[in-house]
């Protein structure tokens, strides 16, 4: 499995729809992007629940990470090592995947993201 190309559930789209409109971010990476540093932030590894990648919302790695691809990188296999993964292509596609959907379902939760101030705001 690799991550070159990141799949969503049909619910992640769902919920990144809602998200950019509320927030006002014209791109959804940028949202996946504050996504994924949110599930970061959260000291328990996601749920290894079984998500099904059933919506036509897919992303390369390259649009997801932009030019900071060796930080994200970074900060996904720090992750996946303190957390006790392995950081083979499997696990990384994995916990990133995990990540990037436990971060867009805490975003699409609070009811008070209604701008990108209170973006900034949740994230501090």
């Amino acid at each position: 499995m690799s991550f070159d190309r990141i799949r969503f559930a049909r619910q992640a789209k769902d919920q990144l729809i809602k998200l950019k409109r509320n927030t006002g971010l014209q791109n959804w990476n940028t949202i996946c992007r504050w996504a994924f540093c949110i599930s970061l932030a959260d000291p328990t590894a996601p749920s290894p629940i079984n998500i099904t990648t059933d919506s036509t919302l897919e992303m390369e790695w390259k649009t997801f990470a932009g030019s900071h691809q060796e930080i994200y990188l970074a900060l996904l296999k720090q992750r996946c090592v303190t957390d006790g993964f392995g950081t083979d292509a499997d696990a990384l596609a994995t916990q990133l995947r995990l990540h990037l959907h436990r971060g867009i379902g805490q975003l699409a939760a609070n009811k008070q993201l209604d701008s990108i101030g209170a973006l900034l705001r949740f994230a501090n």
